[in-house]
């Protein structure tokens, strides 16, 4: 939920109009806006660069996973890894766009570990995965814009330790 929508809605079950105190928190998000505008399109728009960039550090760190045995190994079992990478990198676009964590937490992280752990995939793993997703994401940005994503990859990486 972003600023604008939790300062309403608090405002709202309140009775009351927005304290001045809010209505700044909600002219700060409005001023970052053109940069979550930006980091969003610039990942959206790299979409392909940054998975093939973050499978191939993935697979030269973890090559036991492409491996017989591995939970990469075949082109069924890949081709599922990748997709996961551009579902990860579409939920960091959500946060960042909101300026908050919650879409990550309601769209994609509820029930993660249990749904991997169920499948057999190592938890381990998937944060090693988002590390290298994390790591190609970021060579992409300027380093302000880099310092701004950041912290959403590590909430995921986190809610995944």
């Amino acid at each position: 939920m972003t600023v604008v929508s939790q300062v309403i809605l608090k405002a709202d079950d309140e009775l009351r109009y927005p304290s001045s105190g809010e209505l700044k928190s909600i002219k700060e998000f409005l001023q970052t806006g053109e940069q979550r505008v930006r980091i969003a399109s610039t990942l959206a728009e790299n979409e392909k660069k940054i998975v093939q960039e973050a499978t191939k550090q993935l697979w030269q760190k973890r090559p036991d996973f492409i491996s017989p045995g591995g939970n990469a190994y075949g082109e069924r079992q890949r081709a599922l890894c990748i997709r996961d990478f551009g579902w990860y990198l579409r939920l960091i676009t959500y946060g960042v766009l909101a300026g908050d964590k919650e879409p990550i937490e309601q769209i994609g992280l509820v029930g993660v570990r249990e749904m991997y752990n169920s499948l057999g995939v190592p938890i381990a793993g998937m944060v090693e995965a988002i590390n290298c997703l994390k790591k190609a994401s970021l060579e992409l940005l300027s380093v302000e814009d880099a310092d701004e994503t950041a912290p959403y990859f590590d909430y995921i990486i986190q809610a995944m330790s």
